[in-house]
């Protein structure tokens, strides 16, 4: 079982790697974004929800995360583990997210951190908006999630430092580059063959 959470900024390919370590790996990502998109375009009541937060480029409250994620995490496809895209964003629901994997019996493995210079990621988010027109990804409510990014996120990457889980990744290069960085770390940690 591998059990492996990504971090990074809005726009920093996230969900691009998560796809592609989806199949490398056989597991599912768990992408907490997709859910809230799936239930917005579904029109949803959880998705209205969370579409009042999204489009206003706020965070949704733990309250209606969490669940989600642990009915998620409760799902058959996962036994063989997992990618988390997305989760958690803040302390609490890294606490959370502890708390839900310990009542499971499973480790977290490893907790990889995206790094891009902030103007990469704007241009990524503005490619982005170009072709998925993502409610999200207008600009003043990119700067807002941005901003919500290192003040609320960023501080889970010293948090699993501290736990000898995490591993900075180079975001800064074409998405092979990337991809080749992040199986490098896999296969060191014997993660991945």
């Amino acid at each position: 079982m591998t059990a492996m959470i990504l971090l990074g900024p809005p726009a920093v390919g996230k969900g691009t790697q998560a796809v592609w370590l989806a199949e490398c790996l056989g597991v599912p990502t768990i992408s907490t974004g997709q859910i809230f998109r799936s239930n917005i375009e579904d029109g949803t009541e959880l998705g209205r929800l969370a579409d009042s937060y999204i489009s206003k480029g706020k965070f949704v409250p733990d309250s209606i995360t969490v669940p989600m994620v642990d009915a998620r995490l409760s799902a058959p496809d996962v036994e063989g583990g997992f990618i988390l895209d997305g989760f958690p964003r803040n302390l609490d629901q890294a606490h959370a997210l502890r708390d839900l994997l310990a009542s499971r019996g499973v480790k977290l493995d490893i907790v990889l951190e995206l790094e891009a210079p902030e103007g990469v990621v704007v241009e990524r988010l503005q490619n982005r908006a170009g072709v998925e027109h993502r409610s999200d990804d207008k600009v003043d409510v990119f700067i807002q999630r941005l901003k919500d990014y290192h003040e609320l996120t960023e501080p889970i990457a010293t948090y699993y430092a501290d736990q000898d889980l995490l591993e900075v990744i180079d975001a800064n290069q074409d998405r092979e580059g990337v991809h080749d960085a992040i199986m490098a770390v896999l296969k060191d940690k014997g993660l991945c063959k």
